[in-house]
């Protein structure tokens, strides 16, 4: 049986083939919405000309001297340059100059993007004709108030000093907030370390039982990052959901919140995963959108496993590695940032990760990665594979293992 998946998001964008032998019982789980139809920048311009619940943009930057749009990073499928040009042509209609318009990368606690990066995500005429910041978490940050959660939340200041604020994301679904976007671009986007912190253990801690991966209502993060991001009184936001291309296949622009609302109730119906595997001997789950996060795969690939024992193979196609996080990450031989490790490996779990361009740290959000077996491509993961299993095993394949969901 031969079955296609995505891989390189942000490099060829292809297709991956996978054999399976034709005696194994296998079910392929798309999410949902994989194969819509993505808009023309025509039908992509119309959405952000036509807001919801707000002025144009134009209409919001008229007299106003500065503009800062902040965007996503490479952990996210947003093919900004597409937005991103609509946006600028509004904000130069208002009379605002390319010198006065800054861009920021809404980093959280990830590492700093390159202009090699940066050019993949704004085009090479934004990064030539524009200034273009990362978000330091660490510097540079202003207080702007306290949640009711006790957060007290700092933002980065080239954010809160423009007079006009843009924000261009994805709603994807999140293994925390249920789902992202939203406010979720200024904390913990542009949010100091110490706000990051703060909303990821201490709030959390408050009621985690709220928390999960499609669980959006009532979650408190999700309560949390929604007062946060009313301080920033950010003037225009624009979600896109994608496919199983990242491509966007629907744009909601205009007043944050109700954006948001409105994205979450699509990307309920795309993102989720048809049929829902449960009980399986084997799970091939690929980390496509977000390979350089590939740990959410793994989240969602066990939960198909039967008792959450068995075998998960994860593709991890990451040219550029696991992103850097200061939150998660490890960044010595025994210690590392504030969560850090983020995730075990149960014993119960044999983890296969298929890593073409593996290096030594790819494991490292895990507090054991020695208990992963290592594979560098599909042949070899299928040997190892053939060893383990017969006839009738019993299969399960997430062609995007770190954009679905499981709605039960």
């Amino acid at each position: 049986m031969r079955i296609e998946l995505p891989r390189l998001l942000w490099y060829e964008n292809n297709t991956l083939e996978i054999d399976l032998p034709d005696d194994w019982d296998v079910e392929v789980c798309p999410m949902q919405g994989a194969d819509r139809p993505l808009l023309s920048l025509g039908q992509m311009e119309a959405a952000i000309l036509d807001p919801i619940e707000s002025p144009r943009i134009r209409d919001l930057a008229e007299g106003k001297e500065t503009a800062v749009i902040v965007f996503d990073d490479m952990t996210r499928p947003t093919r900004t340059y597409e937005l991103a040009t609509i946006v600028l042509k509004e904000l130069n209609a208002a009379g605002i100059s390319p010198e006065d318009i800054t861009f920021v990368c809404a980093l959280g606690a990830h590492g700093a993007l390159t202009r090699h990066e940066f050019s993949k995500k704004l085009g090479r005429e934004i990064v030539e004709n524009y200034r273009v910041f990362n978000h330091n978490p660490y510097e540079n940050c202003v207080h702007v108030g306290t949640t009711s959660f006790g957060t007290q939340v700092m933002f980065n200041r080239e954010v809160m000093e423009a007079d006009v604020k843009i924000g261009i994301g994805c709603v994807t679904a999140h293994a925390q907030t249920g789902f992202s976007g939203g406010g979720k671009l200024l904390l913990p986007g542009v949010a100091h370390i110490d706000t990051i912190s703060h909303h990821h253990l201490d709030v959390e801690a408050q009621a985690p039982e709220t928390t999960g991966l499609g669980k959006h209502e009532n979650n408190i993060l999700r309560r949390n990052i929604d007062e946060a991001a009313a301080m920033a009184e950010m003037d225009f936001k624009i979600d896109v959901i994608v496919n199983s291309r990242g491509a966007a296949t629907a744009i909601f622009a205009g007043d944050m919140a109700s954006v948001h609302k409105r994205a979450v109730e699509l990307a309920k119906e795309v993102y989720v995963t048809r049929p829902r595997p449960s009980d399986k001997d084997l799970v091939i789950a690929n980390a496509f959108a977000k390979a350089n996060e590939m740990t959410i795969a793994v989240r969602l690939g066990v939960m198909a496993l039967a008792g959450f024992t068995g075998t998960l193979a994860v593709i991890a196609d990451s040219p550029e590695g696991q992103v850097v996080h200061y939150l998660l990450g490890r960044f010595g031989r025994s210690y590392g940032g504030r969560q850090h490790p983020v995730a075990t490996v149960p014993e119960s779990l044999d983890l296969i990760i298929m890593a073409p361009h593996l290096e030594k740290t790819f494991g490292d959000w895990f507090s054991n990665p020695g208990r992963i077996t290592w594979t560098r491509s599909w042949q070899e993961t299928m040997e190892l594979l053939r060893e383990k299993f017969s006839a009738n095993t019993s299969v399960a394949v997430l062609p995007n293992a770190t954009m679905q969901y499981y709605d039960v």
